[in-house]
């Protein structure tokens, strides 16, 4: 039985894809493996947003084919995703030994690439092009039939592509246009996952609140996203409904209405902020101001009172000066984000940002960076301390990712909650009492689960 290994760099969208490529290999008769030095096949899945993960993806490459070449193993190897999609041929002009570049609208065809590679009736293979219909073609997802995390939570992909253009980022190039599956599609692998044991989805896209824009439109005043989310709420036997990642600009009134009245849609939004200045905001090209973004934070925590809201913000961007900066620390310290991924500036190749004047020097933006990530990082803390004392239902995922000696639950607002009990709780939503915290993770208390 041929085997195949998958490694993953970048976001969550990613990792969906390779899950949904490992889940149609295994279908066809492989089997994926651990340990890349006993694969038969080799796939690096790369995200192109962040130099970094390219950088990394493209040195891994060159180092497992040094090592295949030295024990003569015979090795096939192949990128997928982003990166392949924005560099195709070059990449394997760069790495002549890489056999398959697999491009975003391309994931189905893996299993057929492979198995010709592996057969000798292709050698080399560059699928790049775009394929009508590829939204609704990444169903599949990973059950091994025991009682693991994976059995319990599940991303669920419902569009492919961006339309924003914003002017740092490379997706819109890489993914294509925004294309949305039916509702009726999405609630029916929905519903499968849910017959299998799922209790938690996660609903996938892009810009996830662009859902149906073109596709499906409005109805009755609710946008097609808030129409797919109550027709997933109706799913009996599932829990909670998440979704990520969206953008300001998609949060209606109708979405603020969806969080007061679906009780499944839980307390959690991670809306990427980018920046707390309207003048990056606007070179940035992403569509609303700081007054917006604030706006939309005030209505959440109206009717939703404890609400976990996550972002994400560049520093560094072209142009970016101290007095930009502090409005982005400033917007830090007046929301209070659970939660903030701070990335550092990179150029990224075909955005237009990459061309912009005043490109700021690394060291300014490493020295913005770790200032922004303090700012950050006493919100957080204070808010996972302030949960000590306090009574939390969770989602019980399973053995805890850093102590299998433990369990992993989840709150509705997206909190890690580590708790003494057994795999008999995997699947089951506890209430909890919050007996300690660390800036990251809370911990439960055991007494209340009854052991």
């Amino acid at each position: 039985m041929p085997s195949v290994y998958i490694k993953t760099y970048g976001c969550q969208m990613n990792e969906r894809d390779s899950e949904a490529v490992a889940a149609q290999l295994m279908a066809k008769g492989y089997a994926i493996a651990d340990d890349e030095k006993v694969a038969d096949v080799v796939l690096l899945n790369t995200c192109s947003v962040r130099d970094m993960a390219e950088q990394k993806a493209i040195n891994k490459m060159g180092d497992l084919i040094g090592n295949a070449r030295k024990r003569k193993t015979g090795q096939k190897f192949g990128f997928m995703g982003c990166m392949a999609q924005s560099r195709g041929q070059e990449l394997i002009e760069r790495l002549p030994d890489v056999d398959l570049v697999l491009g975003t609208q391309k994931f189905h065809r893996a299993a057929e690439h492979v198995e010709a590679l592996l057969a000798g009736t292709s050698s080399k293979v560059v699928d790049t092009a775009e394929e009508a219909g590829s939204e609704a073609t990444i169903k599949e997802h990973l059950f091994d039939g025991t009682a693991d995390r994976h059995a319990v939570t599940c991303f669920v992909s419902i569009m492919q592509g961006c339309n924003q253009y914003c002017t740092f980022c490379i997706v819109p190039y890489t993914r294509g246009r925004e294309r949305s599956r039916s509702i009726e599609d999405i609630v029916v692998e929905c519903r499968s996952l849910v017959d299998r044991g799922v209790k938690e989805i996660t609903l996938l896209g892009q810009i996830v609140t662009s859902y149906g824009k073109r596709e499906i439109g409005s109805r009755d005043g609710k946008s097609a996203f808030v129409q797919l989310i109550e027709a997933v709420h109706e799913i009996d036997g599932l829990d909670r409904i998440r979704f990520t990642s969206p953008h300001p600009k998609g949060y209606g009134d109708d979405l603020i209405k969806a969080f007061a009245e679906l009780p499944k849609l839980v307390e959690s939004a991670h809306l990427p902020v980018q920046s707390g200045s309207d003048r990056m905001l606007k070179l940035m090209h992403r569509g609303y101001t700081r007054a917006r973004f604030t706006e939309i934070i005030a209505k959440l925590r109206a009717v939703k009172p404890d609400i976990g809201v996550g972002t994400d913000i560049i520093v560094g961007f072209p142009g970016e000066t101290e007095a930009d900066f502090e409005e982005t620390v400033s917007l830090c310290r007046e929301i209070r984000f659970q939660n903030a991924f701070i990335f550092k500036y990179s150029q990224r190749k075909d955005t237009p940002a990459a061309d912009m004047p005043d490109q700021l020097p690394q060291e300014v933006i490493e020295e913005r960076h770790a200032r922004l990530l303090a700012a950050a990082d006493e919100a957080r803390i204070e808010i996972y301390q302030n949960e000590i004392g306090r009574r939390r239902e969770i989602l019980v995922e399973g053995p805890s990712r850093k102590n299998a000696a433990k369990m992993e639950g989840r709150t509705r607002c997206n909190k890690i909650v580590v708790f003494d009990g057994s795999s008999r709780h995997t699947g089951q939503l506890l209430d909890v009492n919050i007996t300690g915290a660390t800036g990251t993770t809370l911990y439960g208390d055991p007494a209340i689960l009854n052991l």
